[in-house]
Formats: structure tokens, sequence, C-alpha cells
């Protein structure tokens, strides 16, 4: 395969893309939409069941301040009259308390009869609407019409008793100077001619004048109209009943649930600390996606991905191994590191595996590092013989006699792995040492990094997550290119951004990501119901309750699927344990 050397960008993204992918993320919060949407319903069906006998009865009038000259268009109604005052003495007990009378309604019910009334007041108008709404349409017209005439009555008494009250206060300053008057006269009549005549007759002429202004404006309020106001719009039986009915109710609680629904999903975005897509993971790792490994129907998991059970795996694997091929930072030395964040490392064991046997399958010689010395697994979950390569591992005199000790691993032991039709990798297994950190690195281990120098040679190394150990970062500075396998519904975007952290502070780079979905055992739990099937393996291993350390005798030569029929299967199925 000629290899492009390309550096794997992660791609920009426009706003209009960001606004769609955060669109298509809401989609992920069905629960909170879905019970939006259910509320919604509900209330839809509460509002049409309520409204189904309710009617509601309407009544305008107009308001008018008294006035001597209707015609006037100098009088400005609004500034004699002030609506607002007038709205609340419409709404209070004053007006029920007539209305309960004309009406003839028992004591008990008043409260409900004030509780019916709505008085509001269109802008720019001087009209009261007097809205009433009752279980029956009779009953909600009569008591809107009734509320209406007690307010005007109430209103043309309280307009005729101010100008009551303003005359008698009139009439009682004229009445001392109308007798001072007649007393006056009556002096003058019996006084001769002379200057003081003269003078009691001016007085009497400015008495006769304030006489007269006082009978003046008694005259003017006399006259003045005091028609409260006039009803523009009775109240008529109304024909059908108030609210939308039950079809627009559902429809409209419908929209509104689903509008809360959204909202509640959008906000549980915004505080939702997981990846929310491949964009998400790209911006926090500042590398792209390489690749999403589909869904795995299977419930075990496997190492080598089964062609014939789900082929869309291997080609998954295959996409991701061309994709690091085009990368000029992995093309130039050819050494991979594949980790995890944290938890479980068994997608990342599968991944290593499947990109080892992609990287064989195009002609590479590979080597497969199992670097996770605290949970070794993969030379007794894989289909292994004996290597006879040692090479880089024998040291003058050879392994140690008697024993491990700490620098034990590697040892010189290497496996071959048979992954069917895609060919074979070596595979360096891992095992338990008592000091990890020191065994890592080890010039042995060193040693065997190095051998993806070697012309057409690539490394692939599994180390345990790199939150949980530091192991990883014990590699980075020889291995320099590293893939990051996640589920990004179980890790956060400060996780991935610590990583890239780390992993940039301890000499490396982040080449991409495998994002995958979660294992079927975290979904179901720890423990499995009893009549679960258990998943078939290949080649069969003892049962065992913990990954167990693995010993220095050659692995048994690989046993075939009972049944298949041939001799090779190009990436068999094996499922793995639990790491």
């Amino acid at each position: 395969m000629i290899e492009t050397n390309r550096p794997a960008a992660a791609p920009a993204e426009d706003e209009p893309d960001l606004l769609r992918d955060q669109f298509k993320q809401l989609l992920r919060y069905r629960k909170l939409i879905g019970a939006g949407v259910g509320i919604g319903l509900l209330g839809g069906v509460y509002l049409g069941i309520s409204t189904a006998d309710t009617y509601v009865a309407t009544a305008d009038v107009v308001l008018r301040a008294p006035t001597d000259d209707p015609f006037n268009p100098s009088l400005a109604p609004d500034k004699a009259i002030n609506i607002g005052s007038e709205r609340q003495v419409a709404l209070s007990s004053s007006i029920a308390e007539a209305a309960k009378k004309s009406l003839k309604i028992a004591d008990q019910d008043f409260a409900s009869l004030r509780s019916g009334l709505q008085v509001t007041n269109p802008p720019q108008t001087m009209v009261l609407r007097f809205t009433y709404t009752a279980s029956s349409p009779k009953e909600a017209a009569r008591r809107a019409n009734a509320m209406t005439q007690a307010y005007l009555l109430k209103r043309q008494e309280a307009l005729d008793a101010t100008r009551d009250k303003m005359v008698k206060g009139y009439k009682e300053q004229r009445d001392p100077v109308a007798k001072q008057l007649d007393e006056l006269s009556k002096e003058i009549s019996r006084m001769p001619a002379g200057t003081a005549r003269d003078a009691a007759t001016s007085s009497k002429t400015d008495l006769q004048s304030e006489v007269g202004g006082y009978n003046g404006k008694i005259t003017k309020l006399e006259a003045l109209d005091m028609t409260p106001g006039r009803v523009t719009s009775a109240a008529t039986v109304p024909t059908s009943p108030d609210g939308p009915g039950i079809l627009m109710s559902l429809a409209l609680g419908a929209a509104v649930g689903l509008a809360l629904g959204l909202l509640a999903a959008w906000v549980r975005l915004v505080f939702d600390p997981a990846p929310r897509s491949e964009g998400d993971v790209s911006r926090a790792l500042r590398a792209p996606v390489l690749g999403s490994l589909p869904r795995d129907k299977t419930g075990g998991g496997p190492l080598l991905a089964a062609g014939e059970a789900d082929p869309r795996l291997a080609e998954e694997y295959r996409s991701v191994a061309f994709r690091l091929a085009y990368d000029s930072r992995f093309a130039d030395r050819r050494r991979l590191l594949v980790v995890a964040p944290r938890g479980s490392s068994e997608t990342a064991a599968a991944v290593a595996v499947n990109l080892a046997a992609s990287f064989a399958e195009t002609g590479k010689d590979v080597l497969l590092i199992e670097a996770d010395l605290r949970t070794p697994v993969l030379a007794s979950q894989l289909p292994t013989d004996a290597g006879g390569r040692p090479r880089w591992s024998q040291m003058p005199g050879g392994p140690a006699a008697g024993g491990h000790s700490d620098s034990d691993w590697p040892d010189g032991r290497q496996l071959v792995v048979d992954a069917g039709e895609s060919g074979t990798f070596d595979l360096i297994p891992g095992e338990r040492v008592r000091n990890v950190p020191r065994a890592l690195t080890s010039p042995r281990a060193t040693r065997l990094i190095s051998e993806a120098d070697s012309p057409n040679s690539t490394v692939v190394v599994l180390a345990p997550p790199v939150l949980s150990y530091a192991d990883a970062l014990a590699l980075v500075d020889r291995v320099d290119g590293v893939l990051v396998v996640c589920d990004p519904r179980a890790v956060h975007r400060t996780d991935l951004s610590r990583i890239r952290e780390l992993i940039s502070g301890a000499g490396g780079t982040v080449l991409g990501a495998v994002l995958h979905t979660p294992l079927p055992t975290e979904k179901r739990g720890r423990g499995k119901g009893k009549g679960a099937p258990a998943p078939e393996v290949a080649p069969p291993a003892p049962a065992k309750s913990a990954p167990q350390p693995l010993t220095r005798e050659p692995a048994e030569p690989e046993q075939h699927i009972p049944g298949d029929g041939t001799d090779t299967v190009a990436l068999r199925t094996v499922r793995t344990g639990r790491r």
C-alpha cells in the first residue's frame, strides 16, 4: 500500500454546522422531550375538559363625564374620568352586593358571584368591558347585564350625591348673604337722602352681585347632564362554550409540551459534561475522530472482529488503520499507543488487536506489545503459537533462572497470532510484575518498541487506562502517536482535555480517537441473567473468576470453532474476558 504523508487534522466546523450538530444532540434526550409532550397533553386534556361547560357573556359600557354642553370639543373625558379607578369600582363588593339583590342570590353564593366577573378596559377608550363566566349560558348573560346595571346605578347615585352636596354648599353660603341683603334693603328704604344712603346703596349692590354669583353656580350644577354612561353592547346568551375545544386543546398542549421538552433537553445538554458529538471529542482532544465502532449485537465484544458475524466491525477497523496510515505523524515512526481514558480497557484491547491484524493484512511486519502488566489477558484470549524470533529480548546469559525479578518483562517470549486471512502478527504478552514502572522503562522495553525503526515494521502498544495509571505516560515519549479509545457517553470533556494535556506534556501526540458504544456488560450490570446463554469462546479456556498471571509455557495451538468446516477463518471471533 502506498502511504501518502498527510496530517490528519480535525476539520473546521462553521456556525451552521455547530448549530445543526447541537440540534441533533437534543434528540439524545428523548425521555425529557417525551415527558414534556406528555405533560403538555395532560394539560391540554385538563384545559379541554375544564372549559367544556364554561360560557362567557360580555357587555360593554361607555363612560361619560357630567357636562352642561356635551358638544363642546374642548371637554376631554379622559381628563375628567380616571378609568383605572372606575375599573376598580366595577370590581368592588358594593357593585356585587347591588347585583346580588337584583339577581336574588343567596348570601353563600356571593363569593362565586364576584369570582365570575372580569372587567377590562380596551386601550385608548373610555369603555369598560364586563365579562362574566358561568356554567350556564343564560346565567352568564343575566349576571353580566346585572353587574353592568348595578355599576351604572351606583355611578349615577355617586354623581347625584356629589352634585347635591355641592348645591347644598353653595346654598349654605348664599343664604346668609341673601338675608343680609334683605335687611340692608329695609334700612335703605328708611334712610333719608344723603351720603349715608349712597354708601348703603353701594353695599347693597355688592351683596346683590355676590348672591347672583351663588345663584348662577347653583343653576349651572342643577343643569348638568349627570348620565354616568350608556350600554353600547348588552350581554347576550352565548351559543357555544368558551375554550378551544378538546382537539385544539390537545394540539396546543402538545405544542407547548414539545417546547418545554426541547427546553429541558437543551438545559440538560448545556450542563451535560459528556461529549455531545464527535465534534466535541475532536475539540477536546484537538485530534480527529478516526472511527466509530458499530453497536455490538453479539453480546460479548470480540477481540478479533468476525467478518461473517458482523462485517461492519472489521471494515471499521480497516478504515481506522487506513486513516492512520495516511497520517504523516504515524507514517514517520509507525509506533502507536492504544489507551482508554479510565475504567475497563476491554475495547481498547480489541482495537489494538484488530489494528495489528489490519496492518498485517497490508503486508507489514506487526508487533503487538501488551504493556498492560496489571491485567494481562491477550495470550489467553487470542489464537497463538510460540514464536521463534526472540531477537531483541535475549540479554547476555538469557533470562534469569529460578523465578522472576522486577525486570523479567519483557523476557524474550514472543507469540504469533493467527488472524486468519489477514495473516499473522507477533505478540509480546504482558506479565504481572511487582514493579510495573521499572519494567516499562527498562532498556529491554525501549529496545522492544524500537522494532518499528526496521523497514516495513509497525509496533502497536496496548497500555492501561491513562487516567487510572501512569503506565501509558511512561511510554509516550518512545511511542509518540497515541490513539484514545472511549465511549463518549461514559467520559467527560474535561477528562479528554486532561488526557491531551498529559500526553502533550509527556512529549507525545494524540493522533485521533476511536469511539464505541457502551459494552453489553456495562448496560446490564455486573451480573448476567440466569437464562442468558453464555457466549461461545474459541479457543476454549478454563473458567476463571479473575484474570490469572500468564505462565512462561508456550500457548497451546489454536483451536478452530467446531462446525465451520474450514482451517482458516478471516478474523475469527474470540470473546474477551473481563479486564
